[in-house]
């Protein structure tokens, strides 16, 4: 008998909104927030980059054993676009979400969670 078994990872798409300007623009905080997030879901890192654009704006992302999470951040519209996939069973994707928008001290969190099948 043929028996499939299905994997659902979860992908999670979010906006943090109404951030203060000095936080977004800091690459150095971006990039650690982003480590204590990616420590908070219970995912191995592998590696954490970014990038400080000029006159503003950081992009940054953790390369995780179980995939990634990145952020892009816009400090003259106080914007942060990210997002969080994983593909293990025990991550928590959630607790990056929610440290990420304290972290960065969002006034409001958009997302939408989408299951991926393989």
């Amino acid at each position: 008998r043929f028996c499939l078994i299905m994997k659902i990872m979860k992908h999670i798409l979010f906006d943090l909104k109404d951030c203060p300007f000095k936080l977004l623009d800091d690459a150095r905080f971006v990039r650690n927030s982003l480590f204590h997030a990616s420590l908070l879901s219970e995912s191995e890192i592998i590696k954490i980059d970014f990038h400080k654009f000029h006159p503003q704006g950081v992009t940054a992302f953790a390369m995780l054993a179980d995939s990634h999470i990145s952020i892009h951040t816009w400090p003259e519209k106080g914007v942060a676009k990210c997002d969080i996939f994983t593909c293990s069973d025990k991550a928590k994707p959630e607790k990056a979400v929610e440290y990420l928008g304290e972290a960065l001290e969002a006034e409001q969190i958009d997302s939408d969670t989408f299951d991926r099948l393989l």
